[in-house]
């Protein structure tokens, strides 16, 4: 079976691409209590938008400033650029969105775990009389 979404050409990722890069992040801002990881559907095909990332992960396009800011606003240092405009391309937007939803999935997964243990530490114990 072959990647569904569309490959990256010397670098450059398709206008289609570049588009569901953004939708997974919108859809990343709106992911509050889902245990789930939110998806985006390309084609017909449902993906989690992790896979969007790490497709976009060698792309040398430079990102639009709307984007570049939906990213550096949930970065906890300063974001500084290499570049002589501070440009940020879809690789490093791309790294550092696959970072936070690894986080943001281990986060909900630890605090499932938690919550669960607790439940179970407080039901009542069943005994077999």
């Amino acid at each position: 079976m072959s990647n569904a979404l569309p490959p990256l050409h010397e670098g450059h990722a398709p206008i289609t691409l570049q588009q569901l890069f953004r939708e997974a992040l919108y859809a990343f801002e709106e992911w509050d209590s889902e245990v789930t990881e939110p998806i985006v559907t390309f084609e017909g095909r449902i993906h989690p938008i992790s896979v969007v990332f790490e497709a976009m992960r060698e792309c040398t396009d430079t990102v639009p400033n709307n984007i570049v800011s939906a990213v550096t606003e949930r970065l906890t240092k300063p974001w500084e650029g290499e570049g002589p405009l501070d440009t940020m391309t879809f690789s490093t937007a791309a790294r550092v969105m696959g970072v936070l939803v690894r986080k943001r999935l281990l986060a909900v997964n630890n605090g499932l775990t938690v919550a669960v243990l607790a439940a179970d530490a407080q039901a009542p114990e069943k005994s077999d009389r």
